[in-house]
């Protein structure tokens, strides 16, 4: 999950986007966007601005975070007719229209942050959470030390999911990363393989996988 600081001065913050990132389980904290330059660099994993009024000023808050933080990784956010003003000037990872949806939220914050993020990191060979033990090397997946009979797809979607806890993922999206762009499958069969990961980690801990309504799935370590 990550944290992300609210930029803005409407007292409901980003409106929608404020609950979407809400209900994807991530930390938000709003902040005057008036105030943001006297403040200095918010401690976030990201930072939205609030883009839909004052453009110049918008774009202003943006500039001076990427000359304070350039590893932080900024989102503006428009209504629609605010797009004609967007370029390379504003030096922001991403834009966000305030009609996405939590599934547009998500993927866009997970881009933004990753390309901020550190360069030839590597994902840790074994996942813990509470009994459950995946070992990305040896191909296995253990509760209470019990090795699961999984198929090699079932395998790839635990691993995939246990290697970011706490993000939402829309079956389009596991699609793509879990069975590849050259897969024409419909997204049923992720449903299918959750359902069948979670008989097999057992009803101690199949809510390991959670399901977030009308977005997707999302590994739930707090649950373990």
């Amino acid at each position: 999950m990550a944290h992300v600081v609210l930029l803005t001065d409407a007292e409901d913050g980003l409106g929608d986007l404020t609950e979407h990132l809400d209900l994807l389980g991530h930390t938000v904290t709003a902040r005057p966007r008036r105030a943001s330059a006297a403040a200095g660099v918010p401690a976030a994993d990201a930072v939205f601005v609030d883009a839909r009024t004052d453009l110049s000023g918008a774009r202003t808050v943006c500039t001076d975070l990427a000359a304070l933080a350039a590893h932080l990784p900024v989102v503006a956010v428009f209504h629609d007719a605010g797009l004609s003003a967007v370029s390379a000037r504003w030096q922001v990872a991403d834009i966000l229209l305030t009609t996405a949806g939590p599934a547009e939220v998500e993927a866009r914050l997970r881009l933004a942050t990753a390309r901020s993020g550190p360069q030839g990191g590597h994902e840790p060979d074994e996942i813990r959470a509470a009994d459950l033990v995946v070992d990305a090397a040896g191909y296995t997946a253990r509760v209470h030390g019990q090795p699961l009979n999984l198929t090699y797809k079932e395998f790839e979607l635990l691993k995939f999911l246990a290697q970011h806890p706490g993000r939402v993922f829309s079956r389009e999206q596991l699609l793509q990363e879990v069975w590849g762009c050259d897969y024409f499958g419909g997204t049923r069969t992720v449903d299918v393989h959750v359902r069948r990961l979670r008989a097999k980690l057992g009803p101690d801990h199949e809510q390991l996988i959670s399901t977030v309504r009308n977005v997707g799935y999302r590994f739930d370590a707090r649950t373990a």
